[in-house]
C-alpha cells in the first residue's frame, strides 16, 4: 500500500474520531452539563447539606470566658470565634470527647492577611513567602490579642531598600526620626498613619539656608532658591547626591 494511501485512511480515522467527539460535545451532552451557573448551584446545594452546625459565640463563652473576653477587646473582635475554630456544636455538647479545630500552621491567617491590594489601607497584610518564613503564625501571634509581640525599632526594618540609598547619601549621619515623626500606630498599621515629612522650607534651612551651622554642608538662599517650593519637592533627600 503507497504511503499517500495510509496517511489518507489515517486523516480519514482522525477526522471520524473529531467529528465524534464534536457529537457527543454539542449533540448528544446536554448543554445544562457545562453550565457555570448549575454546577456553581449544585455545589452550594452540597456544601449546604453538609451536618454544619455552629454552637454560637454565647456557648464559647460560657466555658471560655476569659479568651472570649481578650478576643472581643482586640482586632480579632470581629471574628466569631469558630471563624477560625469551625462549627463546634458537638464539642459545646461534649467538650472532652470533641476538640475544635485551631489553625497551627501558615495556611489558614493568610486566607485574611495575605497581601491583596483590594484589601483596606492599614490592614496588616504580609507576604506569607518572606514573612518568618517556615514559621506558624501561632509561633509569633496570639490569635486571640494579635498585636504584633515586638514592633520593629529601626526603620530599616520596612524600609530597607531607601536605608540602603539614605546610607550612602549626604544625609547618612542623620537619624531618620530628624526628618521623620512616626508614630507607634504607624508601626502596627503603617499606612493608616502615615510619618510626618517636613512642611517648611526653614525646616531644611536649619543646615542649609545661608549663614547656618556647618560649613560643609551646601547652603543657598531661602529667600531666592526655589521659590516656595518645599526644598523636598525637588531635592530627593534620601539619594546620594540629593539632587532630584
Amino acid at each position: 500500500m503507497a504511503v499517500r494511501e495510509q496517511v489518507r485512511r489515517l486523516g480519514l480515522v482522525l477526522a471520524i474520531l473529531i467529528g465524534v467527539v464534536v457529537l457527543l460535545r454539542f449533540v448528544a451532552i446536554p448543554r445544562a452539563y457545562f453550565s457555570t451557573p448549575l454546577h456553581r448551584a449544585s455545589t452550594v446545594q452540597r456544601e449546604v447539606a453538609k451536618p454544619v452546625h455552629f454552637a454560637g459565640m454565647a456557648a464559647c463563652r460560657e466555658c471560655h470566658s476569659d479568651v472570649y473576653e481578650t478576643k472581643n477587646a482586640g482586632y480579632h473582635k470581629g471574628l466569631a470565634c469558630e471563624t477560625c475554630h469551625g462549627p463546634s456544636t458537638r464539642h459545646a455538647e461534649d467538650p472532652m470527647s470533641v476538640k475544635p479545630v485551631a489553625p497551627r500552621d501558615r495556611t489558614f491567617c493568610p486566607v485574611c492577611h495575605a497581601y491583596d491590594r483590594s484589601r483596606p489601607t492599614g490592614f496588616p497584610q504580609i507576604n506569607p513567602a518572606l514573612h518568618n518564613e517556615g514559621l506558624p503564625c501561632i509561633a509569633c501571634h496570639n490569635a486571640h490579642d494579635p498585636v504584633p509581640p515586638e514592633v520593629p525599632q529601626e526603620c530599616s526594618a520596612c524600609h530597607a531598600q531607601i536605608a540602603r540609598t539614605k546610607a550612602v547619601s549626604r544625609h547618612a549621619p542623620l537619624a531618620c526620626t530628624t526628618c521623620h515623626e512616626a508614630s507607634q500606630q504607624h508601626k502596627i498599621t503603617p499606612r493608616a498613619a502615615l510619618p510626618s515629612k517636613p512642611q517648611t522650607r526653614e525646616f531644611c534651612g536649619q543646615c542649609h539656608a545661608g549663614g547656618a551651622d556647618g560649613s560643609n554642608v551646601p547652603q543657598v538662599d531661602l529667600a531666592t532658591h526655589g521659590s516656595h517650593y518645599l526644598c523636598w519637592q525637588c531635592h530627593y533627600p534620601h539619594l546620594p547626591e540629593g539632587n532630584p
